[in-house]
């Protein structure tokens, strides 16, 4: 963003912020004539709920008037393959109510074990994933690289680090770690900042919420919305403020998040975070998703620094100057040009924030130019991801949606608490059209969602959606995709670069098309993917060349791939057999590492 453009929002968002008043601010109108085009002429992946026969029966603690803020923003969900046996497992988080929480119950989280036939088994007990906490959501990453991804899941009063032991048991580390944080943590996200070959880990953390002093429900102008008493908050409560662990490659952390300069010293209210190399340095940079204040985006120095860039990089802001309620993350290249752009989500009236990557740390918001911004006016969105969902070579959007006020239903203003799905095929030429009636019955019916994770959990090649409810059960749904397109899939284990290979970057080329894909921890909403990156090819039937940059610094390249395969790579070796980049697990266990089946 250039320097008038820098003056714009500063000055629209100083003229909003003291117009805004208490609760929610009155976001700018849309455009006009703005819209989202419907698709037409193009086939739409069907999206199965198949939820009831898939074995999964967790169901998310909830109260029916969610009178705290904090009942009314848990339901991460994280998606990994945690038993390395190349087929992804599901972990759903779970929360208390404050009532159940003041009478010292306890909502445990579930971990399923992928089947390899459509169904999934409870493991929780056997797993050890059993510790209670107000939890919200987590992230993924092999902090001692052995080759067990390892689960953090943060939580209201103390977060947890869970070493995968490898023989489908977990054991909490957290006070070893040192990275337990304490106050309300909501997004987190490992990546290697320093280039040393171990994870480091950012925590977002949301406002300063205490049991023992709750605030009161309708209480005041910040617990009202449109009139109504509602929840108190974020809005006239304190923020948090943020935390970046770096990795000291024994087993713990030391905090440096003020050294590093991502403390957050402004007390914004912190929600989804995610690593991503924005400008090709080759070292990861921090996007800090904020509710109701600017977002953060951090450059990368280099050095052990980061400098926040949101404002002159264009990303603070809706275009006009808005401060907006943000939830969710997604980074892809959407329009082909090597670089990672950002979608986020945002509040009822705040359309979702598309922000298009143009290099040299310049994004230029493209909400309603693309055609997404209108359809995501009306809903609450959350959890979101960039996925080609149709195998056609372009990122597509998925987003979940669901209020936070159950009060908005007696509203007529409102568009009320149970909320659809949002579905944008991507055409090609930096629009998206609107699918989201076309896909089947599973994107219509109106849910509370929070969390959103992708992955190919059935292994055919067609990207599924898992999605987790605050209230009730969540939803498994198969893709169906569309016949006759072709995939390939990548699993990256680093060798001088961090084992599960976090921001590791892979560029195709297949059928005249280049595509780039980064592996991530962490995005969404408190939420996270499967590792492996996934491309559609569309018609391609060869894959001509492939191109990976690790954290290292090291790259490698591969020629003349088939199409329709899962590959391994390990870094400095190429293509190699899966059990290559899979540990071996401890020898009192019978259970060798599988790969996914050969198509």
């Amino acid at each position: 963003m250039k320097l008038a453009g820098i003056l714009f929002v500063l000055a629209c968002a100083i003229a909003r912020a003291g117009a805004q008043g208490m609760g929610h601010p009155t976001p700018p109108p849309p455009p006009p004539g703005a819209k989202s085009p419907k698709c037409a002429g193009r086939p739409i992946p069907q999206l199965e709920d198949i939820t009831a026969k898939s074995g999964i029966t967790f169901s998310h603690a909830s109260s029916e008037d969610k009178r705290y803020i904090f009942e009314s923003m848990s339901g991460g969900v994280i998606v990994f393959d945690y038993d390395r046996d190349g087929w992804p497992d599901i972990y759903f988080t779970n929360a208390p109510t404050i009532k159940m929480a003041l009478d010292g119950k306890t909502a445990m989280g579930a971990l399923y074990r992928n089947n390899h036939d459509g169904t999934f088994t409870d493991v929780t007990a056997k797993s050890g994933l059993t510790k209670p906490c107000l939890a919200m959501g987590g992230a993924v990453g092999d902090y001692d690289n052995d080759g067990w991804p390892d689960l953090y899941i943060t939580c209201q009063g103390g977060n947890i680090l869970y070493h995968n032991n490898g023989d489908g048991t977990f054991t909490d580390v957290t006070a070893k770690a040192g990275v337990a944080d304490g106050r309300w943590s909501a997004g987190a996200a490992f990546g290697d900042y320093d280039g040393d070959g171990f994870v480091d880990l950012m925590v977002a953390n949301y406002v300063d919420f205490h049991l023992d002093d709750l605030p009161a429900f309708g209480s005041s102008p910040y617990c009202k919305y449109r009139g109504v008493d509602v929840q108190c908050g974020p809005r006239g409560l304190k923020g948090a403020g943020d935390s970046l662990f770096h990795n000291n490659g024994d087993g713990t952390f030391t905090d440096v998040s003020k050294s590093a300069g991502v403390s957050d010293p402004n007390g914004y209210y912190g929600l989804s975070v995610i690593w991503a190399d924005f400008n090709n340095t080759g070292r990861p940079d921090i996007f800090v998703a904020n509710d109701s204040t600017p977002k953060y985006l951090y450059k990368n120095l280099g050095n052990g620094k980061f400098e926040e860039i949101g404002y002159e990089s264009g990303t603070a802001f809706s275009k006009d100057g808005a401060e907006q309620a943000s939830m969710g993350i997604a980074v892809g290249d959407y329009n082909h040009t090597g670089r990672p752009s950002l979608y986020v989500t945002n509040f009822e009236d705040e359309n979702n924030d598309l922000y298009r990557n143009d290099g040299d740390w310049d994004f230029s918001e493209q909400s309603y130019e693309s055609g997404l911004a209108a359809a995501s006016l009306p809903w609450v969105k959350w959890g979101t991801a960039f996925v080609d969902l149709d195998n056609d070579g372009w990122l597509d959007l998925i987003t979940v949606g669901g209020h936070v006020y159950p009060q908005t239903d007696k509203m007529a203003s409102s568009s009320g608490y149970r909320q659809p799905k949002l579905l944008s095929m991507n055409q090609g030429d930096g629009t998206f059209c609107d699918a989201s009636t076309q896909a089947g019955p599973a994107l219509m019916e109106k849910r509370v969602s929070r969390g959103l994770a992708v992955a190919d959990l059935f292994n055919d090649g067609n990207m599924d959606v898992v999605i987790e409810d605050l209230d009730g059960s969540p939803m498994i749904l198969r893709n169906h995709g569309i016949p006759g397109r072709h995939w390939v899939s990548f699993e990256l284990a680093g060798v001088k670069s961090n084992r599960l290979a976090l921001n590791a970057r892979v560029k195709i080329t297949a059928g005249g098309v280049t595509q780039t894909g980064e592996v991530h921890s962490g995005g969404s909403y408190l939420s996270q993917n499967d590792l492996r990156i996934h491309f559609g090819l569309g018609a391609a039937t060869k894959i001509d060349s492939v191109e990976i940059r690790w954290p290292s610094g090291a790259v490698d390249r591969i020629a003349s791939l088939d199409v329709d395969q899962f590959y391994s790579v390990l870094e400095g070796q190429g293509i190699v057999p899966a059990e290559r980049i899979r540990p071996q697990p401890p020898a009192h266990t019978n259970q060798p590492p599988q790969g996914p089946p050969a198509h």
